[in-house]
């Protein structure tokens, strides 16, 4: 599976396609198109894609541990019961795919685009999402106790009982943020963040 990088019209496209039970141990895939795709109980361990784009796939108990994903596309897609372990994300686009029963930690997130994904009730404890836009992403229920929302938009975001305890906030956009229905027992916060959530609660803030 390994690949040189294509030029755009070289790029090669995979469609609907099922991928079963294969060893893609630390492979490269790089600049390649996969579209309505399934992936089930692949081994993409220290496996990396670069400039490759997966649309409406579904990966079912893909061992992605340590894998490395930069400027690649995964939308619309379907990961269940998938170890995403140490896995990192750099630059990627995930708008709408969704994680069911998934191993997600620890994540590093990087830049990219993941609004609207679904992440709903994920355990996302000690996981980092740096200047990543997460627009109505479906965080409800999500556990992100210690974990690092550094610069990510969550305008519009899904936040009912999110637990943000202990959590990195600076920078993110709180506005969807309901402090009453919230766990942010020792959530860190700018003071401007901190103005957003007192007049949410209806309070009025004045020097």
């Amino acid at each position: 599976m390994t690949e040189q990088p294509a030029e755009p019209s070289d790029i090669e496209t995979v469609e609907e396609r099922a991928y079963r039970r294969e060893d893609w141990y630390a492979e490269e895939i790089v600049a390649r198109r996969f579209v309505r795709c399934e992936f089930h109980e692949l081994d993409f361990t220290e496996g990396v894609t670069r400039g490759t784009t997966f649309t409406d796939c579904v990966f079912g108990n893909v061992q992605f541990n340590a894998s490395r994903h930069v400027d690649s596309a995964f939308t619309g897609c379907v990961f269940t019961r998938c170890n995403l372990f140490d896995a990192e994300f750099t630059g990627c686009k995930l708008m709408g795919s969704r994680f069911r029963e998934c191993d997600l930690r620890p994540l590093r997130v990087v830049g990219g685009d993941w609004s609207f994904v679904d992440l709903h009730g994920a355990d996302l404890r000690g996981v980092t999402f740096h200047g990543v836009r997460l627009r109505e992403a479906d965080l409800a229920a999500a556990n992100c106790a210690g974990a690092v929302f550094a610069d990510a938009d969550l305008s519009g975001a899904e936040l009912h009982e999110v637990d943000f305890t202990r959590a990195e906030l600076r920078g993110s956009d709180l506005s969807a943020l309901d402090p009453v229905h919230a766990k942010l027992a020792r959530a860190i916060v700018s003071p401007d963040q901190a103005t957003v959530l007192v007049r949410s609660l209806g309070m009025h803030v004045r020097g």
